[in-house]
């Protein structure tokens, strides 16, 4: 598909050509006409799948002239690398053009960013709490705002920054919203349902890219919160027969205690914790000695705390917490010798968006698993927040949660991997 498709004035379709784009994207390919057309989009797609490109030249199409008094378009981003990320791309493809472009973030003042506002600006790329706060003194005029664009949207969920995006969106009522995200969960549905229209085009492209390594069976759960992981975590250990030896993966050594402590009394010695905090826990400070210990099943390994550790012979790996580097769980998940193992990682809509690097970087994805049936997703909402009588509290349930028919309820929680290792050890009479 050549990039005249894409409906571009000659000016734009030469800036494209000459910055080294010959083609468009799927994304671009998809939901430029849409967007071009007036629509409020949804765009959908992995890191690279050409979402900040998309806006750029849709922008500069729909704004066509410049030197207006009020901003006609507003950009959300997460954070200061963001900023600089999307004014890179307007500079890119902006070259003959006079729009006045600004950035706004915390590395200037409120007065010098008001004062420049008020000089004159036509497309503003910001951080949502500093926009907020220049709506709030009155310097950013969202009255003339015609594209209300929010881009990494998982992210700004993730900084906890949806309250300065609603305000905002709220406020440019007039203008065309465009949200441009690597996934989609329940809490960036909260954030953006105030704004986005019920006629909005959701358009996601998914391109996971060809398989990069030999990895074990992947089984990905999708809970809400941090409890919920607990009582997940406790149903599947109960099952002795399948989790007869596991290395449980947290981030921090406190998490390690936290969990730790939720099964001191519940299974005995069965439950261990890699180099203890307290001398008084029963853990182990070498993983061998781990595995050599008929009595213990589980072990807690906190990141911080692991180093490069040897578990090969372990055959379950399991991730509680998304490590901040990817690479380290994609380390633990590559395929090592003839080792018999299924790898299972816990993640909430948060966390999910490391989920989609990982399975990026693979090029496989996780077999996302129903949660069991007798699981208790824990209800963490603000203690303020109190329900009416006889109402139901949803308010932190992720994505994965859903109310299924019974006729769709299973009693059995294990994907075909899971099942071929439990065949197994009975062949071996190991159960």
């Amino acid at each position: 598909m050549s990039l005249d498709k894409l409906k571009l004035s000659k000016s734009l379709v030469a800036s494209m050509t000459e910055a080294g784009f010959l083609a468009p994207k799927e994304i671009q390919a998809k939901s430029m006409s849409r967007i071009l057309g007036g629509h409020d989009v949804i765009a959908i797609g992995p890191e690279g799948a050409g979402k900040t490109t998309t806006y750029v030249l849709a922008t500069l199409m729909k704004l066509k002239y410049a030197f207006e008094e009020a901003p006609r378009a507003l950009i959300l981003v997460p954070d200061i690398e963001h900023v600089d990320h999307v004014l890179d791309q307007f500079k890119l493809l902006n070259r003959n053009s006079t729009f006045r472009i600004l950035g706004i973030d915390s590395r200037g003042t409120i007065d010098n960013q008001m004062n420049e506002i008020t000089d004159g600006c036509d497309i503003i790329v910001a951080v949502p709490d500093r926009a907020r706060a220049l709506y709030l003194k009155l310097a950013l005029n969202t009255n003339k705002i015609q594209l209300f664009i929010v881009d990494n949207a998982e992210l700004i969920v993730k900084k906890g920054l949806q309250l300065p995006v609603v305000e905002l969106a709220n406020s440019a009522y007039k203008s065309q919203h465009l949200v441009f995200t690597e996934l989609m969960h329940s809490k960036l549905e909260h954030m953006i349902s105030p704004f986005m229209k019920d006629s909005a085009t959701t358009i996601e492209v998914d391109d996971i890219g060809e398989k990069q390594a030999e990895v074990y069976p992947q089984m990905l759960y999708q809970v809400p919160n941090f409890r919920t992981k607990l009582n997940l975590l406790t149903i599947l250990l109960d099952d002795k027969d399948v989790f007869d030896k596991v290395v449980v993966f947290v981030n921090t050594r406190l998490t390690a205690q936290t969990v730790f402590k939720n099964f001191e009394n519940k299974l005995e010695n069965a439950v261990s914790i890699y180099r203890p905090l307290f001398f008084d826990d029963f853990g182990f400070d070498e993983v061998e000695d781990f595995k050599d210990n008929d009595q213990s099943r589980v072990l807690i390994v906190a990141n911080e705390n692991a180093g490069e550790l040897d578990i090969s012979g372990i055959p379950i790996i399991l991730h509680f917490d998304l490590p901040e580097q990817k690479e380290v769980l994609i380390h633990r998940i590559v395929k090592q010798g003839d080792d018999e193992v299924v790898a299972i990682t816990f993640s909430t809509d948060i966390e999910l968006i490391e989920v989609k690097k990982i399975e990026q970087a693979v090029g496989e994805r996780m077999e996302v698993m129903e949660l069991p049936e007798t699981l208790t997703i824990a209800d963490v909402a603000p203690k303020t927040n109190k329900k009416k009588h006889g109402e139901e509290d949803t308010s932190d349930r992720g994505a994965a949660f859903h109310d299924k028919k019974t006729s769709n309820l299973k009693d059995y929680n294990y994907s075909a991997g899971m099942k071929a290792k439990m065949t197994w050890k009975n062949k071996k009479g190991l159960s």
